[in-house]
């Protein structure tokens, strides 16, 4: 029996370590495997992080070895040459929309949702001055030729100049109004200065280019044309030209000095949300929400190529110093609802050749979850269907289609025969798992029902909707049960616990509530949350209940008492996915930043139940140490699930089968926490 108790426990071991990898992959809000080291700027009892977040503006470095990208969650540094992670830059306690090198490549400046701009030490990552004045999100930052000033644009229609060594204001530029129509973006959205640093451009969601005087604030020129938002503006090295790019799909270029409009470039499909001159000022490239990125001749307006790979919108275009690659950013820089693959790409500016993706991205899944013996992955999507998966082989297994409403959640049954998926339609449907067959369709919610569980006997279903209530019901019949009320808003999340004596409900009035599973009634309420609770998970040994919340938190409560005791901040967006580890020790959370953290709950409670290496045995290396590090861990999980998808001699493809897919992550997984030598 001890035998059969610890490969269960090795086996939900491995599908832990897996969900947690694939989380990062299918979460909410499409996200970036991290590739390297998953420590960088972890908040307080966070053991590892997976995800880099949202992508909102790329920035080469003066001399062109490094790149900085503004994230949903800080600052990273890569080699601009192998596309290596240096570091991570966190202090922005929001969204960081703007980043930008000073001339002498010395002092990073940012931009972000927290109304602060921030300078930092470029080689070391430091704090030097945090400037506040702003009085809404800061949307871009940009330096002075000579690196002496900065510029910042802001949703409160503001642009502000500060001295760089002080941080001091020296003054504000306002002539900017709000659009007339009500844009996801407010304010300047974009703002560049002069090669001579004499002249500042700013561009405004009300359509509107200015361009101002920056030794004494006033205003030259109004560029009128665009018939919506800048999103960008740029200019030409020589100073003679000014590009812009627009929500109307247009760029258009203008003479810097007199503000007359020169020509317009046609060829976008959708916004465009980035213009970049190269250095010798001969191109202009445009990134666009189309998902491509263009090639102009400045000078006569000709298209000279397109550069497709991305899988959505492109937020930010930048040439390299010596103008022989374009590094571009998929991102949601402007706000708008659709978001983008969140992957940075490098390109030959000459040819238009792809040369490397930085990050890499997955199709947006609502949901997964594996069946109990681990074969099968199940996932539920905004395209209205769920999927099954062999989980060794990544081989697409059938589609199960019926509903008329997106899958919002999918749910195996205890012995691997059923699924329940829970849809938009306001229904739970159940499926045969060995034939895609749809077997009954569970109505009586009013709204959308956002999640569905089995009980651990699989006799029972809980449904969680919209409509503010969990119900419960026959998973043999389809037969409605009972009706547990109470929320007073809709129910997110709903899950048994491991004896099924008792319902969790996580609901978006901030509460989570503790149900007697046989009468329906409320035994405790959770409350302490301050934004909606969208995420529940009981742990293994059902003393304990973690949250996930929109409130940027994770809580973990007793079960018995309904007290709080233990919160985990360091998310820079809403929570949205919580996961306990099969010791009941380890949590993993999921955030709308693009992120998964895994935490500790109690540090001292984990041992090391590893067999030591005999002194007089030297270690073999496994092949599921991918880092050869001599221990198989998360890292080696990060590593594998960074490389998916490619060919060829790679030391991440475990099984030697000459590509990199789920079947190693899984072999990795299954050999997690071994040390380097061999069973």
């Amino acid at each position: 029996m001890w035998q059969t108790y610890k490969e269960k426990l090795r086996v939900k071991t491995k599908l832990f370590s897996i969900f947690v990898v694939l989380l990062a992959i299918f979460t909410v809000v499409p996200s970036t495997l991290a590739q390297d080291d998953t420590t960088l700027g972890l908040p307080e009892s966070a053991k590892a992080r997976l995800g880099r977040g949202k992508i909102n503006e790329l920035k080469y470095s003066p001399d062109g070895t490094r790149l900085a990208v503004a994230s949903s969650i800080g600052i990273w540094i890569y080699d601009a040459q192998t596309g290596e992670e240096l570091e991570l830059i966190r202090g922005h306690t929001k969204s960081v929309n703007s980043v930008a090198f000073s001339p002498d490549g010395s002092t990073l400046a940012s931009g972000g949702e927290d109304r602060t701009v921030r300078l930092w030490d470029a080689n070391t990552g430091g704090p030097l001055h945090t400037l506040d004045g702003h009085r809404s999100v800061i949307n871009s930052v940009s330096f002075s030729p000579d690196g002496a000033t900065l510029a910042s644009g802001s949703e409160d229609l503001t642009v502000r100049l500060w001295d760089v060594n002080t941080g001091s204001e020296l003054r504000t530029l306002e002539g900017h109004t709000r659009p007339a129509r009500n844009l996801i973006r407010i304010g300047v959205l974009s703002v560049a200065f002069s090669p001579d640093g004499a002249t500042l451009a700013s561009g405004s969601a009300n359509n509107i280019v200015r361009l101002w005087d920056v030794n004494t604030g006033r205003e030259l020129h109004t560029l009128d044309g665009h018939r919506s938002m800048i999103a960008s503006v740029s200019f030409s090295p020589d100073g003679a030209m000014i590009a812009t790019g627009s929500g109307d799909n247009t760029i258009r270029l203008w003479d810097a000095t007199t503000g007359n409009h020169l020509r317009t470039l046609t060829g976008h499909t959708d916004w465009v949300l980035s213009v970049s001159f190269s250095p010798d000022g001969t191109m202009l490239a445009s990134g666009g929400w189309d998902g491509t990125v263009r090639l102009w001749d400045a000078n006569t307006g000709r298209e000279l190529r397109t550069l497709t790979g991305h899988m959505s919108g492109i937020a930010s275009v930048s040439f390299s110093p010596d103008g022989s690659t374009i590094a571009t950013g998929s991102g949601d820089r402007i706000g708008r609802w659709m978001a983008g693959d969140h992957s940075v790409r490098l390109w030959d500016a000459t040819t238009g050749n792809h040369l490397h993706t930085l990050t890499r991205h997955r199709d947006k899944v609502n949901s997964l979850s594996f069946s109990p013996d681990g074969t099968m992955l199940a996932s539920g999507s905004y395209d209205d269907t769920a999927r099954l998966w062999d989980a060794n082989t990544g081989d697409h297994l059938r589609t199960l289609r019926g509903h008329a409403d997106w899958i919002r959640d999918v749910s195996f049954s205890p012995d691997g025969m059923l699924i329940a998926t829970a849809s938009g339609d306001n229904t739970v449907r159940l499926w045969d798992v060995n034939t895609g067959d749809h077997l009954r369709t569970l109505e009586g919610h009013t709204r959308w029902v956002r999640s569905a569980a089995f009980s651990p006997d699989g006799m029972t279903i809980v449904s969680g909707s919209y409509d503010n209530t969990a119900r419960l019901w026959d998973a043999n019949t389809g037969d409605h049960l009972r009706t547990l009320e109470g929320h007073r808003a809709g129910v997110a999340s709903v899950l048994f616990s491991p004896d099924g004596t008792i319902i969790l409900s996580g609901s978006y009035d901030g509460t989570a509530r503790l149900w007697d599973a046989n009468t329906g009634n409320e035994i405790h309420t959770l409350t302490g949350h301050k934004g909606s609770i969208v995420g529940v998970s009981y742990s293994p040994d059902g003393t304990t209940v973690a949250t996930a919340s929109w409130d940027r938190t994770a809580r973990v409560w007793d079960v018995n008492t309904g007290n709080e005791f233990r919160m985990f901040e360091g998310h820079t967006a809403e929570v949205n996915s919580v996961s306990f580890g099969p010791d009941s020790n380890t949590l993993a959370t999921g955030s709308y930043d693009g992120t998964v953290f895994v935490w500790e709950l109690n540090p001292s409670a984990v041992s090391d139940a590893t067999e030591p290496i005999s002194d007089t045995t030297k270690p073999v290396r496994r092949k599921e140490d991918v880092t050869g590090d001599n221990i198989v861990n998360i890292q080696d999980l990060v590593l594998v699930a960074s490389n998916l998808g490619k060919s060829g001699s790679n030391p991440a493809d475990i099984n030697s089968d000459g590509i990199v897919n789920i079947q190693d992550l899984v072999l990795v997984a299954g050999a997690l926490d071994a040390k380097g030598n061999e069973k």
